[in-house]
């Protein structure tokens, strides 16, 4: 009993020890973080206005984060129908930005992640800027999914 009481012993040791020697295994090299992987947005052509707002519509409302789907969401609902063709691409391009850089720069938080050049001046920050600010303090919720009124 003795004995098989101290080779159990022994195993828990050695494992623990082979954990953290890793097999004799180099452990995983620094991540480098001057790459930069993007994937590229899909280039649509021959897309109508209609199924441009239809699509931007459920781009606006599935983002996979909740912050930014409402925000997006009840922005879509209120303008898009309103868009012409260049002001769709615009908030199309607004689109291809990541949630976070969206949201941070809809609620002027520039400290979190600064506002690029590219979107300083644009009519369509600013309007989900003013969106945003909900001067009305409504409650906010996701709008329906209406396909019908986006045209």
């Amino acid at each position: 009993m003795l004995k098989f009481g101290s080779i159990i012993q022994k195993r828990g040791v050695s494992s623990s020890v082979r954990v953290f020697a890793n097999y004799g295994k180099p452990q995983n090299p620094p991540i480098d973080t001057s790459i930069h992987m993007r994937i590229q947005p899909i280039v649509r052509e021959g897309e109508t206005i209609d199924v441009k707002r239809a699509r931007l519509v459920y781009q606006s409302r599935k983002r996979g984060i909740l912050e930014s789907d409402l925000l997006l969401s009840r922005f879509a609902k209120k303008h898009l129908s309103t868009f012409n063709d260049e002001e769709l691409d615009e908030y199309d391009k607004l689109l291809d930005e990541p949630d976070w850089d969206i949201y941070y720069w809809a609620t002027k938080n520039y400290t979190v992640t600064p506002l690029p050049d590219k979107w300083k001046n644009s009519k369509i920050l600013q309007l989900l800027q003013h969106d945003a600010e909900n001067k009305d303090r409504e409650i906010l919720r996701m709008p329906e999914l209406d396909l019908k009124n986006t045209k």
